[in-house]
């Protein structure tokens, strides 16, 4: 994943030598934006419209999340509705239709596969819930934060990778983030509904809120000194990872307690993020293995 060279030097008290947002600018995230009763944001699908969810494992793994609730629309077809309702019974919004039916409600070039839902919300967790909640269990937990990731597919992807290697969750950012439903949904194949999620104003802040809480930051960086697995401890770790291009914003590196790269020996230095996400979460569930057995 390609990067801008940044270093840690807030932590090694050296000048910004490197291009990046000035102090005080925007972190992501938005003024007044709506919250629930208890503080937190609202998910973006309550915000915007883009609430529905298709294609087979995202829409089954959002029917068997008790936390979903009852679906507000379930489209499927003769065959679809047939084994929805082997898999979870009688279904009250179910409605049987032909596949240009469902078309017609989604958005166009939608991989439907005969399915479609509109769920509640999933209701994200604060900061403090999952930082607590990684710390308990077996082992030292690890969650993955992403620094202005916008893209569907790849934030989709991430969600996969991170259910499949045992992420206890994922931070993202209120701003710059898509909302966890359609193609992003589709391409996580289920794991948005298999994996906690926050989403908060500042990623800067929040790297300061998980280390007073004991959460080690470790960035990925084409430009850092270190490869990946050398700068891993097993202790528990915030896996920051930023945009294709540009990577980790300056001002979130910084609060990053090191920063780790992917070693290329074949030369050609160019992963997509989601691609570099699934060899991170690799090598830090690699390293929580081997500390474990320490």
């Amino acid at each position: 994943m390609s990067s801008f060279p940044e270093r840690n030097d807030r932590k090694r008290g050296k000048p910004d030598r490197f291009g990046g947002r000035p102090p005080g600018a925007s972190q992501g995230g938005s003024r007044g934006a709506s919250k629930d009763d208890r503080g937190r944001q609202k998910p973006a699908a309550d915000r915007g419209g883009n609430d529905w969810l298709w294609g087979w494992h995202a829409v089954s793994a959002a029917l068997a999340n008790p936390l979903r609730g009852k679906p507000r629309r379930l489209l499927a077809t003769e065959d679809r509705a047939r084994k929805i309702t082997e898999q979870f019974g009688h279904i009250a919004t179910l409605e049987v239709m032909e596949p240009r039916a469902i078309d017609a409600v989604l958005p166009a070039g939608a991989v439907h596969q005969g399915l479609a839902l509109k769920p509640e919300p999933l209701e994200p967790l604060t900061l403090d819930e999952l930082a607590d909640a990684g710390l308990t269990g077996e082992g030292n937990g690890f969650i993955l934060m992403l620094d202005q990731v916008t893209d569907p597919q790849n934030v989709g992807a991430i969600f996969r990778s991170a259910a499949a290697f045992g992420a206890r969750g994922i931070v993202l950012q209120e701003r710059h983030c898509p909302a966890l439903t359609g193609a992003l949904a589709k391409a996580a194949a289920g794991a948005v509904d298999a994996l906690p999620y926050v989403r908060v104003t500042n990623l800067s802040r929040a790297l300061e809120q998980l280390s007073d809480m004991g959460w080690r930051a470790v960035g990925l960086s084409g430009a850092a000194d270190e490869a990946l697995e050398s700068v891993l401890d097993g202790r528990p770790t915030v896996l920051v990872l930023g945009s294709e291009g540009e990577g980790i914003r300056r001002l979130v590196s910084e609060h990053c307690d090191a920063l780790g790269r992917i070693p290329m020996p074949g030369g050609f230095e160019s992963l997509n993020v989601s691609a570099a996400a699934a060899v991170a979460l690799y090598e830090v569930s690699r390293a929580r293995k081997v500390s474990d057995k320490d």
